[in-house]
């Protein structure tokens, strides 16, 4: 009832014909996002909601979110299709049967063709499926094939078969050129021919007010009444005739639908009479209807020859588009005197009579603001400002960029206007309109809202705030106060309302309010809690109801005032529409309200806006790693699956509009505590690297505005890994015994060798003290021999000092004799015999060999002397070395001199020069020197 006083209602804001060009919602689905061929035969929609279309390339199955390909066998088209109950009957290319749920939940096809192989035709193709008396019905164009779930019965016409309808507890069987036939017990019995019928297509028969209603596709609709043939009186029949009539439904409420050939559909109330025309030129995809079929719920689905289409004929809510492109962005939508004016970014539009677009000349560039003041439609624009009168454009501002335009409180025929370059006031004297520019500022000022009379809140197009101050006439402003840095927490994006008289500000940090008492802006907590942070309001402030967007790209709307029921607008299908920053709902008249689009905009009726039902998804398929799982067997029992293995889960909730699914998973049972939800991305989730334990995973079908189904449960036990199972904890037992035993063997191994070593380390200790007292005894001995060696060495040095006194003796004595006998030469009586005994007794002073042996005596005595002398002093004479080993003997100069057979200053001179050789200093004693060469 509500839709229909919405109708009425909406016939009288838009006149008596402009309703023709508006269009309920519709959605467009492209061969790019159903992934098929793009023609698409026949559509049917089953009681839980999926949607199955007949495409070019197979069947097409559609949850409200997902879209899912299904192949025939033999890979042929789909021609027809029907869903009843939870089976999917299909015809195609010589070839008919049924789709059903396997164990697992997937699709599989059974042929019921393949038992009547050799009654199918060449080339017949099934083109309709009908469900009459508990049969199937499958027709092509030459045979009625009935199918009672057991045998399949084939019924041969003589005619082409074009349609067969059922009407009550009848199966009418339209065929051409051959009128009407009945199906009674498995025959085709005449029912009906008139003249009238030939060379066109009876596309449907329907029941009309107790009489037959014959839909033709080139001819118009009939009453087939009491064996007459009545044509109609349907105003619609004119449009099927001309657009080729291809498919006809009829709703719940008794409009009837028209899908043509040519045109698109057309929607008419049950007299005929037109409410709709849908097609490309207000956003359909496709003019060509190929099959329709109407849900549970009077929804329309069309299956086109290039795409899928939904419209929502059970809304409220129309929409007026433009896909020519003619109209563009929209930004503002008023009814001023009956008439529907469209501000947008290409110029100003309004509607005619008959709902035409036209365009006032003039207008061309960006409309911002639609205002209607003291019964004048003011239109701020990019040039300036304007007054519009239907066609009538008259400029009265030349102050560019009219984004809002404020009536001052309290003061009558006066009104501030925010522009590219600053505020400007607009009075009214004497019915004249006059204009004046109040300085101080040429900040950009969007957003405008009055505090008081004299004081206005500014807000820039992207970044600011402003307190403005006027004087008491308006002709200037006397104060502009900036407040970035008075509590703002964003000074980017702001806008600026007055909220049950509070300042309000929306920044990209939520709301907050002006508190004069601080003159600060402070959190508007009740705002943030109520509107939510990340909404904005795209309305006018002021109104009992007003509209916001919010995050989630939805609009709803809301009041203060309890006794009026908020509602929204959550269509996935609009965010694509919307002018983003520039959203804006204009009241119309009463409840109803008009939305700004990209191309078009949507009148929105707050009423009868349909309650949201959001149903619980169900569980389609399950795999565990890629591999099928039961669907049957879930039901009562927890899904098992290893560790480290992944378990996905495909949702769907059919029935559901706009949705999307979350998920919560906790341990063991459901911890109501935990209201931690995870949205899910399309229609499966999958579930990996759990650890091993009981799980409940809970899923829910939701919405942008937060509204919730119940609840769809799945139990889930992951096994442990298998070290943590029992195998693992028998071989962790197993393992440990190994230990045990390696650690008990390593250990005994490791005493023995300890008790080895142990006893070789005292062995060692032993024969190293053995070694040491060995050592001690041969050190022992060897000084002994030392000492023995050294009292030998001393001995010898004696013996050898003693020889050398002997010798210095014996040459002294032998000298003497020598003088003696030079003296008393002249007492030989024979010279010779004289110089023979001298000769003997010089060679006797001489000691040659005496030195020899007293040298080879010396080097035994001292063997490393005369080597320690020749490495340091390698210039040493034999002479050098006799006269060191003598002061080595610790000899004086005078017993030195007869053994070298000098004199004793000849002792000292060498031992001068001695001491220069050795490069010792005056101060260094030879004897000293050489007596600690070592020996």
């Amino acid at each position: 009832m509500k839709k229909i006083l919405f109708f009425l209602l909406f016939l009288i804001v838009f006149s008596s014909d402009c309703y023709s060009q508006f269009s309920p919602n519709i959605h467009n689905f492209t061969l790019a996002e159903y992934k098929a061929g793009n023609q698409n035969w026949d559509i049917s929609r089953a009681d839980n909601g999926k949607v199955y279309v007949a495409n070019n390339s197979g069947l097409l199955e559609y949850d409200g979110l997902v879209w899912k390909f299904h192949q025939l066998p033999n890979k042929t088209i789909v021609r027809s299709v029907l869903a009843v109950d939870e089976i999917v009957y299909t015809g195609s290319y010589e070839e008919f049967g049924y789709w059903k749920k396997d164990e697992f939940g997937y699709l599989k096809y059974y042929s019921l063709s393949d038992t009547v192989l050799d009654l199918i035709s060449p080339n017949e193709e099934i083109w309709e499926i009908v469900s009459f008396n508990g049969k199937m019905i499958f027709r092509s164009f030459s045979n009625i094939y009935v199918y009672d779930f057991e045998n399949v019965v084939r019924l041969r016409s003589s005619s082409v078969i074009i349609s067969c309808s059922v009407v009550e507890d009848n199966l009418y069987i339209s065929t051409l050129n051959q009128g009407v036939f009945l199906l009674k017990d498995n025959t085709l019995e005449p029912y009906y021919f008139d003249e009238k019928l030939l060379d066109t297509k009876i596309v449907s028969i329907n029941q009309y007010k107790g009489k037959l209603m014959l839909m033709t596709s080139l001819r118009g609709s009939f009453f087939l009444d009491n064996g007459r043939l009545i044509p109609t009186d349907f105003e619609i029949n004119e449009q099927i005739r001309l657009h080729q009539l291809n498919a006809f439904s009829i709703l719940g409420n008794g409009d009837m639908v028209f899908g043509t050939i040519k045109d698109g559909v057309f929607l008419t109330d049950n007299n005929g009479r037109s409410k709709f025309h849908i097609s490309k030129e207000n956003g359909l995809f496709n003019n060509t209807v190929l099959g329709q079929s109407i849900d549970k719920t009077d929804n329309l689905w069309l299956g086109l020859d290039n795409g899928i289409a939904n419209i929502e004929l059970n809304s409220s809510n129309y929409f007026y588009n433009d896909v020519s492109g003619k109209l563009g962005a929209v930004y503002d939508i008023v009814r001023y005197k009956e008439v529907i004016y469209i501000g947008t970014n290409t110029g100003l539009f309004y509607l005619d009579e008959k709902e035409k677009l036209q365009f006032i000349e003039g207008s061309q560039g960006q409309v911002w603001d639609l205002e209607i003041i003291e019964d004048e439609l003011f239109c701020g624009h990019n040039e300036g400002t304007f007054i519009v009168d239907k066609d009538k454009w008259t400029n009265i501002s030349t102050y560019t960029g009219g984004w809002t335009i404020k009536k001052v409180p309290e003061r009558e025929h006066t009104y501030i206007q925010g522009t590219y370059s600053g505020l400007v006031k607009f009075e009214k004297i004497s019915g004249k309109w006059h204009v004046k520019h109040l300085g101080k500022t040429t900040v950009p000022s969007r957003f405008l809202v009055f505090e008081n009379p004299y004081t206005a809140w500014v807000a820039h197009a992207t970044k600011g705030v402003y307190k403005v101050n006027f004087d008491e006439n308006y002709n200037t402003i006397t104060r502009v106060e900036d407040y970035h840095d008075k509590g703002i927490s964003s000074n980017y994006n702001i806008r600026v309302y007055n909220i049950k008289n509070n300042i309000s500000f929306k920044s990209n940090e939520g709301w907050q309010k002006y508190e004069p008492i601080l003159d600060s802006i402070v959190p508007y907590e009740l705002l943030n809690e109520l509107l939510g942070k990340n909404s904005y309001i795209i309305s006018e402030d002021d109104t009992a109801m007003f509209a916001l967007k919010n995050k989630g790209g939805f609009i709803e709307f809301k009041s203060f005032d309890t006794r009026l029921e908020d509602f929204y607008l959550n269509d996935i299908f609009l965010k694509n529409r919307y002018i983003v920053g520039y959203e804006n709902v204009s009241k119309i008249k009463d409840s109803i309200y008009a939305l700004n689009l990209d191309n078009g905009f949507m009148m929105i009726n707050n009423t009868s806006i349909a309650s949201v039902n959001l149903y619980m998804p169900n569980i389609e398929t399950i795999s565990i790693s890629g591999v099928p799982l039961s669907v049957s067997a879930i039901d009562d029992e927890a899904v098992d699956f290893k560790f480290k293995e992944s378990i996905t889960v495909e949702l769907s909730s059919s029935e559901s509009l706009n949705h999307f699914f979350e998920y919560r998973i906790s341990e063991a049972e459901v911890d109501e505590a935990n209201d931690m939800w995870f949205a899910i991305d399309g229609n499966k989730v999958e579930f990996s690297n759990l650890i091993d334990g009981d799980y409940t995973i809970s899923f829910r079908t939701s919405d942008n505005a937060g509204n919730v189904s119940p609840i769809q449960s799945l139990g889930v036990d992951v096994y442990p890994p298998w070290y943590r199972d029992t195998l693992g904890y028998l071989l962790y037992l197993l393992l440990a015994g190994i230990i045990i035993f390696i650690f008990y063997t390593l250990h005994n191994k490791k005493i023995a060798k300890e008790q080895r070593i142990i006893k070789i380390k005292y062995q060692k200790e032993q024969q190293k003290l053995l070694r040491e007292k060995t050592l001690e005894n041969e050190k022992r001995i060897v000084q002994l021999k030392n000492e023995s060696l050294q009292n030998e060495i001393k001995l010898k040095s004696k013996q050898l000092a003693n020889n050398a006194m002997a010798l210095v003796k014996k040459n002294e004595t032998l000298q003497d004799i020598k003088k003696d006998l030079t003296i008393n030469k002249d007492g030989f009586s024979n010279y010779y015999s004289y110089k023979k005994l001298v000769k003997k007794l010089d060679n006797s002073i001489v000691l040659k060999d005496e030195w020899e042996v007293f040298e080879n005596n010396f080097s035994q005595v001292h063997d490393e002397f005369f080597e320690a002398l020749k490495l340091k002093h390698s210039k040493l004479t034999p002479k050098d070395l006799k006269i060191c080993a003598y002061i080595k003997m610790n000899l004086s100069s005078k017993e030195i001199a007869p053994l070298m057979n000098i004199s004793v200053r000849g002792v000292e001179t060498h031992r001068y020069r001695l001491k220069k050789k050795l490069n010792l200093e005056n101060d260094i004693s030879l004897v000293d020197y050489l007596l600690n060469i070592k020996n």
